[in-house]
Protein backbone atom coordinates (compact mmCIF):
# COMPACT_ATOMS: atom_id res chain seq x y z
CA UNK A 1 0.00 0.00 0.00
CA UNK A 2 0.94 3.20 -1.04
CA UNK A 3 1.86 5.78 2.09
CA UNK A 4 1.75 9.88 2.35
CA UNK A 5 -0.65 12.63 2.96
CA UNK A 6 -2.14 14.34 0.54
CA UNK A 7 -4.08 17.56 0.47
CA UNK A 8 -6.65 18.32 -2.24
CA UNK A 9 -7.67 21.26 -3.12
CA UNK A 10 -10.87 21.88 -5.29
CA UNK A 11 -14.04 23.78 -5.86
CA UNK A 12 -16.19 20.92 -7.18
CA UNK A 13 -17.51 18.96 -4.20
CA UNK A 14 -18.04 16.26 -7.04
CA UNK A 15 -14.08 16.30 -7.81
CA UNK A 16 -12.74 16.53 -4.01
CA UNK A 17 -14.98 13.32 -3.11
CA UNK A 18 -13.94 11.36 -6.48
CA UNK A 19 -10.22 11.97 -5.97
CA UNK A 20 -10.20 11.13 -2.40
CA UNK A 21 -11.88 7.69 -2.52
CA UNK A 22 -9.50 6.95 -5.01
CA UNK A 23 -6.14 8.22 -3.24
CA UNK A 24 -7.93 6.90 -0.02
CA UNK A 25 -7.84 3.57 -1.46
CA UNK A 26 -4.74 3.57 -2.90
CA UNK A 27 -3.54 4.17 1.17
CA UNK A 28 -3.05 7.52 1.36
CA UNK A 29 -3.54 9.78 4.06
CA UNK A 30 -6.36 12.47 2.53
CA UNK A 31 -7.69 15.81 3.73
CA UNK A 32 -9.46 18.42 1.47
CA UNK A 33 -10.07 21.74 1.19
CA UNK A 34 -12.55 23.75 -1.47
CA UNK A 35 -11.21 26.72 -1.95
CA UNK A 36 -7.71 28.91 -0.61
CA UNK A 37 -8.63 29.61 2.82
CA UNK A 38 -9.42 25.93 3.59
CA UNK A 39 -6.25 25.24 2.35
CA UNK A 40 -4.28 27.74 4.48
CA UNK A 41 -6.24 26.77 7.06
CA UNK A 42 -5.06 23.23 6.43
CA UNK A 43 -1.54 23.95 6.57
CA UNK A 44 -1.61 25.45 9.42
CA UNK A 45 -2.37 21.98 10.74
CA UNK A 46 1.34 20.95 9.05
CA UNK A 47 2.29 20.76 5.58
CA UNK A 48 0.84 17.90 3.46
CA UNK A 49 3.31 15.36 1.48
CA UNK A 50 1.85 16.64 -1.66
CA UNK A 51 -0.62 18.88 -3.11
CA UNK A 52 -3.30 18.78 -6.10
CA UNK A 53 -4.61 21.90 -6.56
CA UNK A 54 -7.09 23.61 -8.95
CA UNK A 55 -6.41 26.45 -10.97
CA UNK A 56 -10.15 27.98 -11.22
CA UNK A 57 -11.33 28.91 -7.58
CA UNK A 58 -13.69 31.31 -6.41
CA UNK A 59 -11.93 34.93 -4.89
CA UNK A 60 -8.17 32.93 -4.79
CA UNK A 61 -7.13 31.10 -7.87
CA UNK A 62 -4.42 28.15 -7.96
CA UNK A 63 -2.15 30.02 -9.19
CA UNK A 64 -2.36 33.02 -6.68
CA UNK A 65 -2.09 30.34 -4.07
CA UNK A 66 0.98 28.30 -5.48
CA UNK A 67 2.77 31.64 -5.83
CA UNK A 68 2.07 31.98 -2.07
CA UNK A 69 3.61 29.30 -1.21
CA UNK A 70 6.62 29.37 -3.43
CA UNK A 71 6.99 32.72 -1.97
CA UNK A 72 9.72 31.73 0.56
CA UNK A 73 11.84 30.22 -2.16
CA UNK A 74 11.02 26.88 -3.51
CA UNK A 75 7.72 25.15 -2.20
CA UNK A 76 7.61 23.40 0.68
CA UNK A 77 6.11 20.08 -0.83
CA UNK A 78 5.41 18.68 -4.22
CA UNK A 79 2.05 20.38 -6.28
CA UNK A 80 0.50 18.68 -8.82
CA UNK A 81 -2.04 20.88 -10.90
CA UNK A 82 -5.66 20.40 -11.94
CA UNK A 83 -7.78 22.14 -14.92
CA UNK A 84 -10.60 21.76 -16.88
CA UNK A 85 -10.13 24.63 -19.00
CA UNK A 86 -6.24 25.63 -18.70
CA UNK A 87 -4.28 27.39 -20.71
CA UNK A 88 -0.41 26.67 -21.86
CA UNK A 89 0.26 29.86 -20.29
CA UNK A 90 -0.85 29.09 -17.02
CA UNK A 91 0.82 25.59 -17.26
CA UNK A 92 4.14 27.14 -17.98
CA UNK A 93 3.34 29.92 -15.07
CA UNK A 94 2.73 26.90 -12.82
CA UNK A 95 5.93 25.35 -14.15
CA UNK A 96 8.19 28.18 -13.01
CA UNK A 97 6.88 28.68 -9.42
CA UNK A 98 7.81 25.25 -8.54
CA UNK A 99 4.82 22.73 -9.59
CA UNK A 100 5.55 19.29 -10.42
CA UNK A 101 2.99 18.72 -12.86
CA UNK A 102 0.00 19.29 -14.50
CA UNK A 103 -3.37 17.20 -15.07
CA UNK A 104 -6.04 17.83 -17.33
CA UNK A 105 -9.97 17.21 -16.34
CA UNK A 106 -11.90 15.23 -16.36
CA UNK A 107 -9.01 13.79 -14.25
CA UNK A 108 -7.86 9.88 -15.66
CA UNK A 109 -7.44 7.47 -12.69
CA UNK A 110 -4.51 5.88 -14.37
CA UNK A 111 -2.34 8.87 -14.95
CA UNK A 112 -3.35 10.28 -11.86
CA UNK A 113 -1.84 8.09 -9.46
CA UNK A 114 1.16 8.08 -12.05
CA UNK A 115 1.84 11.42 -11.25
CA UNK A 116 1.27 11.10 -7.77
CA UNK A 117 3.54 8.63 -7.20
CA UNK A 118 6.50 10.13 -9.19
CA UNK A 119 5.72 13.88 -7.56
CA UNK A 120 6.37 11.74 -4.25
CA UNK A 121 9.11 9.74 -5.13
CA UNK A 122 10.98 12.58 -6.79
CA UNK A 123 10.50 14.55 -3.21
CA UNK A 124 11.60 11.60 -1.17
CA UNK A 125 14.77 11.35 -3.60
CA UNK A 126 15.34 15.09 -3.44
CA UNK A 127 15.23 14.75 0.57
CA UNK A 128 17.55 12.15 0.65
CA UNK A 129 20.17 13.84 -1.67
CA UNK A 130 20.00 17.09 0.71
CA UNK A 131 20.62 14.92 3.88
CA UNK A 132 23.40 13.21 1.98
CA UNK A 133 24.56 16.92 1.56
CA UNK A 134 24.13 17.60 5.29
CA UNK A 135 25.68 14.74 6.34
CA UNK A 136 28.99 15.25 4.45
CA UNK A 137 31.55 16.28 7.23
CA UNK A 138 35.28 15.93 7.34
CA UNK A 139 34.77 13.88 9.95
CA UNK A 140 31.90 11.86 10.07
CA UNK A 141 32.73 8.82 12.53
CA UNK A 142 35.16 9.86 15.47
CA UNK A 143 38.71 9.03 14.47
CA UNK A 144 41.44 7.64 16.71
CA UNK A 145 42.75 4.02 17.74
CA UNK A 146 43.33 5.45 21.65
CA UNK A 147 41.59 3.89 24.37
CA UNK A 148 39.42 6.51 24.84
CA UNK A 149 38.16 7.34 21.29
CA UNK A 150 37.52 3.41 21.21
CA UNK A 151 35.47 3.45 24.64
CA UNK A 152 33.64 6.84 22.92
CA UNK A 153 32.91 5.17 19.59
CA UNK A 154 31.36 1.95 22.06
CA UNK A 155 29.41 4.63 23.75
CA UNK A 156 27.72 6.28 20.68
CA UNK A 157 27.38 2.52 19.17
CA UNK A 158 25.03 2.07 22.08
CA UNK A 159 23.41 5.23 22.18
CA UNK A 160 22.27 4.84 18.76
CA UNK A 161 20.18 2.05 20.19
CA UNK A 162 17.83 4.37 21.87
CA UNK A 163 15.94 6.96 21.45
CA UNK A 164 16.79 8.79 24.40
CA UNK A 165 18.29 13.02 24.49
CA UNK A 166 22.31 13.38 24.39
CA UNK A 167 23.43 15.88 26.08
CA UNK A 168 27.19 16.47 24.06
CA UNK A 169 29.73 18.10 26.32
CA UNK A 170 33.72 19.30 25.31
CA UNK A 171 35.57 22.64 24.38
CA UNK A 172 35.63 24.41 21.39
CA UNK A 173 37.06 22.20 17.94
CA UNK A 174 36.37 19.00 19.56
CA UNK A 175 34.39 17.64 16.85
CA UNK A 176 30.77 17.74 18.51
CA UNK A 177 28.89 18.48 15.33
CA UNK A 178 30.37 15.61 13.70
CA UNK A 179 29.83 13.48 16.47
CA UNK A 180 26.37 14.44 16.57
CA UNK A 181 25.91 13.72 12.95
CA UNK A 182 27.15 10.20 12.96
CA UNK A 183 25.13 8.97 16.22
CA UNK A 184 22.07 10.04 14.08
CA UNK A 185 23.36 8.31 10.85
CA UNK A 186 24.05 4.80 13.10
CA UNK A 187 20.62 4.88 14.51
CA UNK A 188 16.90 3.87 13.67
CA UNK A 189 16.28 7.73 12.85
CA UNK A 190 18.58 7.43 10.24
CA UNK A 191 16.40 7.73 7.30
CA UNK A 192 14.74 11.13 8.85
CA UNK A 193 16.01 14.04 8.88
CA UNK A 194 19.35 15.48 10.97
CA UNK A 195 18.61 19.51 11.27
CA UNK A 196 21.24 21.58 13.12
CA UNK A 197 20.79 24.73 14.85
CA UNK A 198 23.36 26.84 15.87
CA UNK A 199 22.80 29.26 18.23
CA UNK A 200 26.03 31.01 17.67
CA UNK A 201 24.87 31.78 14.25
CA UNK A 202 21.82 33.61 14.66
CA UNK A 203 20.36 36.53 16.42
CA UNK A 204 18.96 35.54 19.85
CA UNK A 205 15.82 37.77 19.15
CA UNK A 206 15.52 34.69 16.23
CA UNK A 207 15.66 31.75 18.30
CA UNK A 208 12.08 31.11 18.90
CA UNK A 209 11.27 32.16 15.26
CA UNK A 210 14.16 29.24 14.65
CA UNK A 211 13.06 26.84 16.24
CA UNK A 212 9.35 27.00 17.02
CA UNK A 213 8.39 27.99 13.49
CA UNK A 214 6.07 31.29 12.63
CA UNK A 215 2.71 32.11 11.45
CA UNK A 216 1.81 35.87 10.39
CA UNK A 217 -1.55 35.66 8.83
CA UNK A 218 -1.41 33.42 5.72
CA UNK A 219 1.74 32.66 5.91
CA UNK A 220 3.34 29.73 7.51
CA UNK A 221 6.85 28.80 8.28
CA UNK A 222 8.43 25.60 9.82
CA UNK A 223 10.34 25.56 12.61
CA UNK A 224 13.37 23.17 13.38
CA UNK A 225 11.45 21.12 15.66
CA UNK A 226 8.89 20.71 12.76
CA UNK A 227 11.42 20.06 10.35
CA UNK A 228 13.24 17.33 12.61
CA UNK A 229 10.20 14.99 13.40
CA UNK A 230 10.59 11.85 12.36
CA UNK A 231 14.85 12.34 12.74
CA UNK A 232 16.98 14.33 14.89
CA UNK A 233 17.54 17.84 16.04
CA UNK A 234 20.98 19.16 16.85
CA UNK A 235 21.02 22.08 18.65
CA UNK A 236 24.22 23.26 19.13
CA UNK A 237 25.64 25.76 21.85
CA UNK A 238 21.96 25.44 23.84
CA UNK A 239 22.94 27.30 26.62
CA UNK A 240 23.21 30.29 24.81
CA UNK A 241 19.11 30.22 25.04
CA UNK A 242 17.17 32.92 26.71
CA UNK A 243 14.98 31.91 29.91
CA UNK A 244 11.75 32.43 27.75
CA UNK A 245 13.27 30.08 24.92
CA UNK A 246 14.29 27.52 27.41
CA UNK A 247 10.96 27.37 28.89
CA UNK A 248 9.35 26.81 25.68
CA UNK A 249 11.53 24.33 24.41
CA UNK A 250 10.72 22.47 27.54
CA UNK A 251 7.13 22.28 27.14
CA UNK A 252 7.17 21.06 23.68
CA UNK A 253 9.88 18.70 24.07
CA UNK A 254 7.80 17.31 26.90
CA UNK A 255 4.73 17.25 25.15
CA UNK A 256 5.91 16.57 21.60
CA UNK A 257 3.83 19.35 20.56
CA UNK A 258 5.49 22.61 19.21
CA UNK A 259 3.08 25.84 18.57
CA UNK A 260 4.49 28.66 16.46
CA UNK A 261 5.24 32.12 17.18
CA UNK A 262 1.82 33.93 16.27
CA UNK A 263 -0.20 31.47 17.35
CA UNK A 264 -2.53 28.46 15.71
CA UNK A 265 -3.09 25.25 16.72
CA UNK A 266 0.31 22.86 18.26
CA UNK A 267 1.50 20.55 16.31
CA UNK A 268 2.73 17.24 17.13
CA UNK A 269 6.25 16.21 16.74
CA UNK A 270 8.31 13.04 17.07
CA UNK A 271 12.27 14.03 17.22
CA UNK A 272 15.43 13.15 19.47
CA UNK A 273 17.41 15.96 20.56
CA UNK A 274 20.96 15.72 20.78
CA UNK A 275 22.54 19.24 22.36
CA UNK A 276 25.85 20.38 22.92
CA UNK A 277 27.61 23.11 25.01
CA UNK A 278 31.15 24.02 26.42
CA UNK A 279 29.51 25.61 29.16
CA UNK A 280 28.95 23.54 32.62
CA UNK A 281 25.18 23.50 32.51
CA UNK A 282 25.04 21.98 35.89
CA UNK A 283 26.95 24.81 37.69
CA UNK A 284 24.75 27.19 35.31
CA UNK A 285 21.25 25.68 36.56
CA UNK A 286 22.54 26.18 39.92
CA UNK A 287 23.05 29.76 39.41
CA UNK A 288 19.99 29.56 38.20
CA UNK A 289 21.13 30.78 34.69
CA UNK A 290 19.48 27.77 32.74
CA UNK A 291 16.55 25.77 33.33
CA UNK A 292 16.72 22.39 35.48
CA UNK A 293 13.17 21.29 33.71
CA UNK A 294 15.30 21.33 30.31
CA UNK A 295 18.59 20.82 31.27
CA UNK A 296 17.16 17.24 32.87
CA UNK A 297 15.08 16.69 29.39
CA UNK A 298 18.46 17.28 26.77
CA UNK A 299 20.64 15.35 29.69
CA UNK A 300 19.69 12.07 29.63
CA UNK A 301 22.50 11.18 28.00
CA UNK A 302 25.89 12.59 28.65
CA UNK A 303 28.56 12.25 26.56
CA UNK A 304 32.08 14.23 26.90
CA UNK A 305 34.49 14.35 23.68
CA UNK A 306 37.75 15.21 25.29
CA UNK A 307 40.03 17.91 24.18
CA UNK A 308 43.05 16.68 21.53
CA UNK A 309 45.73 17.28 24.34
CA UNK A 310 44.17 14.38 26.65
CA UNK A 311 44.85 12.00 23.67
CA UNK A 312 48.21 12.70 21.74
CA UNK A 313 48.39 9.49 20.30
CA UNK A 314 45.50 9.99 17.81
CA UNK A 315 47.11 12.80 16.06
CA UNK A 316 48.69 10.63 13.56
CA UNK A 317 46.10 8.91 12.94
CA UNK A 318 44.02 12.85 12.21
CA UNK A 319 46.97 13.81 10.11
CA UNK A 320 46.80 10.64 7.97
CA UNK A 321 42.74 11.38 7.69
CA UNK A 322 43.38 15.21 6.57
CA UNK A 323 46.25 14.53 4.21
CA UNK A 324 44.42 12.13 2.22
CA UNK A 325 41.47 13.63 2.68
CA UNK A 326 42.21 17.29 0.96
CA UNK A 327 43.78 15.99 -1.69
CA UNK A 328 40.39 13.83 -2.43
CA UNK A 329 38.06 16.19 -2.03
CA UNK A 330 39.50 19.54 -2.15
CA UNK A 331 42.65 18.71 -4.78
CA UNK A 332 45.29 19.70 -2.40
CA UNK A 333 48.77 18.11 -3.37
CA UNK A 334 49.47 15.22 -1.21
CA UNK A 335 51.76 15.17 1.24
CA UNK A 336 52.66 13.39 4.33
CA UNK A 337 54.38 14.12 7.59
CA UNK A 338 58.13 12.59 8.63
CA UNK A 339 57.96 10.67 11.69
CA UNK A 340 59.75 13.66 13.73
CA UNK A 341 57.02 15.99 12.68
CA UNK A 342 54.36 13.81 13.68
CA UNK A 343 55.85 13.23 17.18
CA UNK A 344 56.34 17.79 17.33
CA UNK A 345 52.67 17.37 16.67
CA UNK A 346 51.47 14.64 19.30
CA UNK A 347 53.19 16.70 21.86
CA UNK A 348 51.84 20.03 20.78
CA UNK A 349 48.67 21.70 23.18
CA UNK A 350 46.50 22.24 20.69
CA UNK A 351 44.38 24.78 21.98
CA UNK A 352 42.19 25.25 19.17
CA UNK A 353 41.81 20.73 19.03
CA UNK A 354 40.31 19.40 15.56
CA UNK A 355 40.03 22.92 14.53
CA UNK A 356 43.43 24.13 14.87
CA UNK A 357 44.77 20.31 13.30
CA UNK A 358 42.87 20.70 10.50
CA UNK A 359 43.86 24.12 9.54
CA UNK A 360 47.21 23.17 10.25
CA UNK A 361 47.15 20.63 7.45
CA UNK A 362 45.31 23.02 5.23
CA UNK A 363 47.90 25.39 5.20
CA UNK A 364 50.90 22.89 5.18
CA UNK A 365 49.41 21.23 2.13
CA UNK A 366 48.31 24.44 0.13
CA UNK A 367 52.06 25.82 0.73
CA UNK A 368 53.20 22.84 -1.52
CA UNK A 369 56.75 21.77 -1.79
CA UNK A 370 58.22 18.16 -0.98
CA UNK A 371 56.10 15.05 -0.45
CA UNK A 372 57.29 15.15 3.11
CA UNK A 373 56.51 17.39 5.37
CA UNK A 374 59.82 17.63 7.58
CA UNK A 375 59.62 19.01 11.22
CA UNK A 376 61.50 22.73 10.79
CA UNK A 377 58.32 23.40 8.60
CA UNK A 378 55.70 22.54 11.38
CA UNK A 379 57.89 24.38 13.44
CA UNK A 380 57.84 27.34 11.40
CA UNK A 381 54.06 27.02 10.95
CA UNK A 382 53.48 26.40 14.97
CA UNK A 383 55.94 29.39 15.62
CA UNK A 384 54.34 32.20 12.92
CA UNK A 385 54.89 35.77 14.36
CA UNK A 386 51.74 36.90 15.72
CA UNK A 387 49.74 39.48 13.67
CA UNK A 388 49.68 43.17 14.98
CA UNK A 389 47.42 45.91 14.44
CA UNK A 390 48.00 49.10 12.01
CA UNK A 391 49.11 50.79 15.99
CA UNK A 392 51.89 48.52 16.63
CA UNK A 393 49.55 46.52 19.46
CA UNK A 394 49.79 42.31 19.33
CA UNK A 395 46.33 41.09 18.58
CA UNK A 396 47.64 37.68 21.33
CA UNK A 397 46.23 35.01 20.97
CA UNK A 398 44.05 35.53 17.87
CA UNK A 399 44.95 33.07 15.17
CA UNK A 400 43.73 34.69 12.27
CA UNK A 401 43.07 31.62 10.06
CA UNK A 402 40.11 30.89 12.23
CA UNK A 403 36.30 31.50 10.57
CA UNK A 404 35.53 35.21 11.68
CA UNK A 405 33.19 33.77 14.69
CA UNK A 406 35.96 32.06 16.37
CA UNK A 407 38.45 34.84 15.65
CA UNK A 408 36.06 36.86 17.53
CA UNK A 409 35.74 34.82 20.20
CA UNK A 410 39.09 34.66 20.95
CA UNK A 411 40.01 38.56 20.94
CA UNK A 412 36.99 38.59 23.36
CA UNK A 413 38.16 36.06 25.86
CA UNK A 414 41.95 37.78 25.69
CA UNK A 415 40.44 41.34 25.70
CA UNK A 416 38.32 40.63 29.02
CA UNK A 417 40.81 38.78 30.71
CA UNK A 418 43.45 41.62 29.81
CA UNK A 419 40.84 44.12 31.57
CA UNK A 420 40.28 42.23 34.57
CA UNK A 421 44.04 42.04 35.52
CA UNK A 422 43.93 45.56 34.99
CA UNK A 423 40.87 46.37 37.39
CA UNK A 424 41.72 43.28 39.67
CA UNK A 425 38.63 41.21 39.12
CA UNK A 426 36.40 43.84 39.61
CA UNK A 427 33.24 42.98 36.98
CA UNK A 428 31.98 46.57 37.60
CA UNK A 429 34.47 48.45 37.22
CA UNK A 430 35.53 46.66 33.82
CA UNK A 431 31.42 46.96 32.83
CA UNK A 432 32.38 50.87 33.00
CA UNK A 433 36.12 50.33 31.04
CA UNK A 434 34.52 47.91 28.67
CA UNK A 435 31.40 50.63 28.17
CA UNK A 436 29.22 47.45 28.52
CA UNK A 437 26.41 47.00 30.47
CA UNK A 438 27.29 44.97 33.84
CA UNK A 439 24.35 42.28 32.92
CA UNK A 440 25.19 41.70 29.44
CA UNK A 441 29.09 41.80 30.66
CA UNK A 442 27.93 38.92 33.24
CA UNK A 443 27.00 36.51 30.62
CA UNK A 444 29.42 37.48 28.43
CA UNK A 445 31.80 36.21 31.25
CA UNK A 446 29.40 32.79 31.51
CA UNK A 447 30.06 32.37 27.90
CA UNK A 448 33.27 33.03 27.81
CA UNK A 449 34.16 30.55 30.67
CA UNK A 450 35.81 33.48 32.15
CA UNK A 451 35.90 33.56 35.90
CA UNK A 452 36.66 36.98 37.40
CA UNK A 453 37.77 36.53 40.87
CA UNK A 454 40.30 33.30 39.39
CA UNK A 455 42.09 35.97 36.53
CA UNK A 456 42.69 38.23 39.23
CA UNK A 457 44.16 35.56 41.46
CA UNK A 458 46.52 34.95 38.78
CA UNK A 459 47.91 38.20 38.36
Amino acid sequence: MASGSILVVDDEPDIRELVREILQDEGYEVSIAEDADSAREARRGGNPDLALLDIWMPRTDGITLLREWAKGGALPFPVIMMSGHGTVETAVEATKLGAYDFIEKPVSLPKLLLTVERALEASKLKRENEGLRQQLSPVLEPIGSSETMRELREQIQRLARHDTSVLITGEAGVGKSATARFLHSISSRSAGPFVELNFNSIAPDDFAREIFGCQTGDQVVAGRLEQATGGTIYLDEVAKLDADTQSRLASALENQLVTRQGGGDPLEIDVRVVASTQQDLEAEVRRGGFSEELFYQINVVPLRLPPLRERPEDVPDLLRFYTDYFPAQESMPYRHFSVAAQNRLRNHSWPGNLWELKNLVQRLLIRGGADEIELGEVEQALGAPVPRAQDGVALAGVDFELPLREAREQFERAYLVRRLKEVQGSVGRLAKAAGMERTHLYRKLRALDIDPKRVAEQD
